[in-house]
């Protein structure tokens, strides 16, 4: 259909992000973690940063406020997360880290980061070094696009 996109960046790191996806599940699963990637994301944010207002997590994971609502929903009943109104802001939802959901954090986070070294194995940390660069460079290079279709608004 259009010759060459096998030489373009964008499909191999849209594959890549797919065997990612599907790797970090099987591992997790492996060792008896019942947690999709959103949900690992979630937790991680909420246990460096937590608690957090709802609209704050949503902004912070790159979710909508509709399918975060929904994945806070699916951790709830895992009680993994408490949505807890705020003190101060009655409008606001505080979004919490229950003890259960510090514990799977703590159980999940050696697990991850045993999967991510597998997936970066025989990679040079100069070769890593040039993957980060490059993705800064396209992150960067989004944003000025972003910001200028803003602008021209």
């Amino acid at each position: 259909m259009f010759p060459g996109l096998e030489n373009l960046m964008m499909p191999w790191i849209g594959k890549t992000m797919k065997h990612i996806d599907l790797f970090i599940a099987t591992k997790l699963s492996e060792k008896g973690i019942d947690l999709t990637r959103q949900q690992v994301i979630l937790l991680k944010t909420l246990f460096h940063d937590g608690p957090l207002p709802q609209h704050d997590l949503a902004f912070l994971t790159d979710r909508d406020k509709t399918s975060l609502t929904r994945l806070l929903s699916t951790m709830e009943k895992k009680n993994l997360v408490a949505r807890i109104t705020s003190s101060e802001d009655k409008r606001v939802n505080l979004v919490h880290l229950t003890k259960h959901g510090e514990k799977v954090v703590n159980e999940t986070m050696p697990a991850l980061f045993e999967t991510i070294m597998q997936m970066q194995e025989g990679i040079s940390e100069k070769e890593q070094d040039v993957v980060i660069n490059v993705m800064k460079k396209i992150q960067d290079n989004i944003e000025k696009r972003i910001d200028s279709c803003s602008n021209n608004k």
